[in-house]
């Protein structure tokens, strides 16, 4: 498994988690250069982007997360992270995390439930 993503639960609305996505088996340079992307299912719906973190930091969120969602990453540990807060019922979904490395790789995780009731 290249990439473990943990961290999901059953909160209540404006309670906060943190996923965490590891790579413990990419090389630090693999890591170091990769592009990650949170993606979330909601049930019976499409796959949508969440949040994203270039190699170089830059972050992109989509609009219905801004202001609540913070994502990172900490190469020291090959982990990024996605800070949920003030989580909302709407925020229910399947996450995953997605990397492209700069050798045009694709991974995935293997998703993680959060499930957020009013």
């Amino acid at each position: 498994v290249q990439l473990q993503a943990s961290g999901g639960g059953m909160v209540q609305a404006g309670e906060s988690l943190r996923l965490s996505c590891k790579a413990p088996r990419f090389i630090l340079s693999v890591f170091n250069s990769a592009d990650m992307t949170w993606y979330r299912q909601p049930p019976g719906q499409q796959r949508d982007v969440v949040a994203s973190i270039t190699s170089s930091r830059t972050t992109n969120y989509a609009d219905f997360v801004k202001g609540r969602f913070t994502i990172s990453r900490d190469n020291s540990k090959r982990t990024w992270y996605l800070q949920m807060n003030n989580l909302k019922p709407e925020d229910t979904a399947v996450y995953y995390c997605n990397v492209l490395t700069s050798t045009g790789r694709n991974y995935w995780g293997q998703g993680t439930l959060v499930t957020v009731s009013s």
